[in-house]
């Protein structure tokens, strides 16, 4: 664990803009791929998507209602093999993909949400907005309101997916499911509930404070140019 302590370990952060949900699906596993061959950096991708609901396994009768009047509104629909229901994403939200290897942080994955959990309402305290969690729920609340959902895979211990940050989105799209279980209603964005957040300075802030967490040097870069479009 010593390892932590040295800046030789790094975080590399690209700012991705806006990108297509299963593109950045491809560029998230291969960047596992490399870590699983030998690349000592983390990572982390931030971005938005266009408007797209994912499909989990356990997607119910009234879910595909709901998917049917997504898509007519216009929100693509992708099919995943995760567990769980429907996930919304579109613009409006910061979505961050960390690429971390866990075996030199700590094996734990509930641990990591609630890491990913404080890094949000750090970031967030720094721009004069008190966050929080709510017992036996995963995400980020603020006045009674769901702001910030999180949801992880892990191969070997090298984490993929993340967490989206509601910060203006179209809640509309939120309101025709129930995201993650909860009423509609319960789902909000930092914008809504009266704060107006420079999204640059958010990006910077939640980079920042994941190296913190984490222990990590924060290197702000692109993608690697031998990520092909092959690898994705």
């Amino acid at each position: 664990m010593g390892d932590l302590q040295t800046p030789e370990k790094r975080l590399m952060v690209a700012c991705c803009g806006q990108q297509e949900y299963v593109a950045a699906l491809r560029m998230q596993e291969a960047l596992v791929e490399r870590k699983l061959a030998g690349d000592a950096d983390d990572w982390l991708l931030l971005l938005s998507h266009p408007p797209v609901v994912t499909v989990g396994r356990s997607a119910t009768a009234a879910d595909e209602v709901a998917v049917r009047a997504l898509k007519h509104d216009g929100v693509s629909v992708v099919r995943v093999s995760r567990g769980g229901r429907l996930t919304y994403h579109g613009p409006g939200q910061i979505v961050g993909y960390p690429i971390v290897d866990l075996s030199t942080h700590r094996r734990d994955l509930h641990a990591y949400m609630r890491d990913l959990e404080t890094v949000i309402i750090r970031t967030l305290a720094d721009h004069g907005v008190s966050a929080h969690t709510e017992p036996a729920k995963t995400g980020v609340w603020l006045d009674g309101k769901k702001i910030a959902a999180i949801g992880i895979a892990v191969r070997s211990w090298i984490t993929y997916h993340g967490f989206a940050l509601n910060l203006a989105p179209n809640l509309r799209h939120f309101r025709t499911f129930s995201p993650c279980g909860l009423d509609s209603e319960q789902v909000s964005s930092v914008t809504e509930l009266g704060f107006e957040l420079d999204e640059d300075s958010l990006r910077q802030s939640l980079a920042q404070k994941l190296g913190e967490v984490l222990r990590r040097q924060i290197c702000w870069t692109r993608l690697p140019e031998n990520l092909t479009t092959d690898d994705i």
